[in-house]
């Protein structure tokens, strides 16, 4: 069976993924994002960073609809409240953090699991197509967990467990993936592969936001969104002085972004 990525085409270079103005959202009762105002370009990599309670993942949620919010959020240039619940599915691909709320799913095979991304593009009750198993094949394929799609996931480990689960992300094969730290418990080699995965994603005209604590992968990104108790402190370009000096800042000056052997990197001070 082929396994070629399908083409799609490149997103203009002045439309938006998402278009947030004057966002808050709470948890427990208490603000965790306060006034964000936020405009994401489609077709481009943006990274999330922050120390830990910046807000991060709630507005990665947020963006997902998984949250209520105050304000104004457009997804594709589109009122967020407009979409309904299969619209927004096909829309955007979730992988969410270290796989919470996965537990139901440990007995399924790692194919079906993949299989699930494939459920917005699927009638009620209907069988798969033959789009929908060349789709989980591709994306079983490129998190190199072809060879055990018959392995129950609960039998798996947390990194093999996370290529299944980025794997059903990528099966959806929506124009925007959202992911809260998909590199958790992956190996530098399956890490390396994400990068690979999210690059190819890029040039094929997708858009990818992500939620990363590993700040030499985030500085590989097109542009990155540096958040602050709840505020976006700077947003903009991974290789601009200024984003350096605002992800510096924010952990506190411990860590100096230099320019090592054609890449941008965070390192130790």
């Amino acid at each position: 069976m082929p396994h070629s990525t399908p083409k799609q085409a490149r997103s203009p270079a002045h439309s938006l993924a998402f278009e947030a103005k004057d966002l808050h959202a709470s948890l427990g009762g208490m603000e965790v994002l306060h006034g964000v105002g936020l405009e994401i370009r489609a077709g481009r990599w943006t990274s999330v960073v922050g120390p830990n309670g910046a807000g991060k993942s709630t507005l990665l949620k947020l963006l997902a609809g998984l949250l209520p919010y105050r304000g104004e959020l457009h997804v594709a240039e589109r009122p967020s409240a407009g979409y309904r619940a299969r619209e927004r599915a096909l829309q955007l691909a979730w992988l969410g953090q270290n796989g919470v709320g996965e537990t139901s799913a440990d007995d399924l095979s790692v194919y079906d699991v993949a299989m699930l991304g494939r459920l917005p593009h699927q009638r009620w009750l209907a069988s798969p197509n033959e789009a929908d198993r060349a789709a989980v094949e591709r994306a079983l394929r490129s998190t190199q967990a072809w060879d055990w799609r018959a392995r129950p996931l609960g039998q798996l480990s947390g990194g093999e467990r996370q290529r299944v689960l980025l794997a059903r992300a990528l099966a959806v094969e929506a124009p925007i993936l959202l992911m809260d730290e998909p590199l958790a418990n992956l190996d530098p080699p399956h890490q390396a592969d994400w990068l690979d995965n999210v690059h190819r994603l890029v040039a094929e005209g997708r858009t990818v936001v992500s939620v990363l604590h590993e700040l030499n992968a985030a500085l590989a990104a097109d542009e990155m969104v540096v958040m602050e108790k709840g505020r976006v402190l700077h947003h903009g370009a991974c290789d601009r002085p200024e984003t350096h000096r605002a992800l510096e800042r924010v952990f506190d000056d411990r860590v100096a972004v230099h320019h090592v052997l054609g890449r941008w990197l965070a390192l130790p001070r």
